[in-house]
Protein backbone atom coordinates (compact mmCIF):
# COMPACT_ATOMS: atom_id res chain seq x y z
CA UNK A 1 0.00 0.00 0.00
CA UNK A 2 1.03 3.55 -0.47
CA UNK A 3 2.63 5.24 2.32
CA UNK A 4 0.60 8.56 1.23
CA UNK A 5 -2.30 9.35 2.89
CA UNK A 6 -3.46 12.51 1.10
CA UNK A 7 -7.31 12.52 0.62
CA UNK A 8 -8.95 11.87 -2.06
CA UNK A 9 -9.79 14.32 -4.20
CA UNK A 10 -12.99 14.61 -7.22
CA UNK A 11 -10.10 14.01 -10.07
CA UNK A 12 -9.57 10.36 -8.22
CA UNK A 13 -12.91 9.03 -9.00
CA UNK A 14 -15.13 6.96 -10.02
CA UNK A 15 -12.59 4.36 -7.84
CA UNK A 16 -12.89 0.68 -8.72
CA UNK A 17 -12.77 -1.85 -7.20
CA UNK A 18 -9.89 -5.13 -8.48
CA UNK A 19 -10.24 -7.97 -6.81
CA UNK A 20 -9.43 -7.14 -3.06
CA UNK A 21 -7.99 -3.65 -3.86
CA UNK A 22 -9.72 -0.64 -4.49
CA UNK A 23 -7.74 1.55 -7.21
CA UNK A 24 -8.53 5.19 -8.61
CA UNK A 25 -9.19 6.13 -11.67
CA UNK A 26 -5.17 6.22 -12.91
CA UNK A 27 -4.90 2.63 -11.54
CA UNK A 28 -3.09 3.99 -8.10
CA UNK A 29 -3.77 1.35 -5.20
CA UNK A 30 -5.69 3.02 -1.86
CA UNK A 31 -7.00 0.24 -0.16
CA UNK A 32 -6.41 -2.89 0.52
CA UNK A 33 -9.51 -5.79 1.80
CA UNK A 34 -9.76 -9.21 2.82
CA UNK A 35 -12.65 -10.04 0.16
CA UNK A 36 -13.69 -9.12 -3.23
CA UNK A 37 -17.31 -8.54 -2.28
CA UNK A 38 -16.22 -5.91 0.72
CA UNK A 39 -14.11 -3.88 -2.06
CA UNK A 40 -16.91 -4.06 -4.84
CA UNK A 41 -18.86 -2.79 -1.38
CA UNK A 42 -16.72 0.39 -0.43
CA UNK A 43 -15.65 1.32 -3.93
CA UNK A 44 -19.77 1.91 -4.79
CA UNK A 45 -19.88 3.44 -1.51
CA UNK A 46 -17.18 6.02 -1.98
CA UNK A 47 -18.61 7.13 -5.66
CA UNK A 48 -21.84 6.99 -4.32
CA UNK A 49 -20.73 9.55 -1.57
CA UNK A 50 -18.47 11.36 -4.37
CA UNK A 51 -21.28 11.80 -6.90
CA UNK A 52 -23.83 13.07 -4.14
CA UNK A 53 -21.23 15.84 -2.86
CA UNK A 54 -20.78 16.89 -6.97
CA UNK A 55 -24.41 17.43 -7.36
CA UNK A 56 -24.60 19.39 -3.87
CA UNK A 57 -21.89 21.38 -5.52
CA UNK A 58 -23.60 22.21 -8.60
CA UNK A 59 -26.98 22.78 -7.45
CA UNK A 60 -25.71 25.19 -4.22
Amino acid sequence: MPKDKKPLTPDDFPVNADGEKIRKQDGTPIADTDDPAVAADVAERLNDDEARREEDRWSA
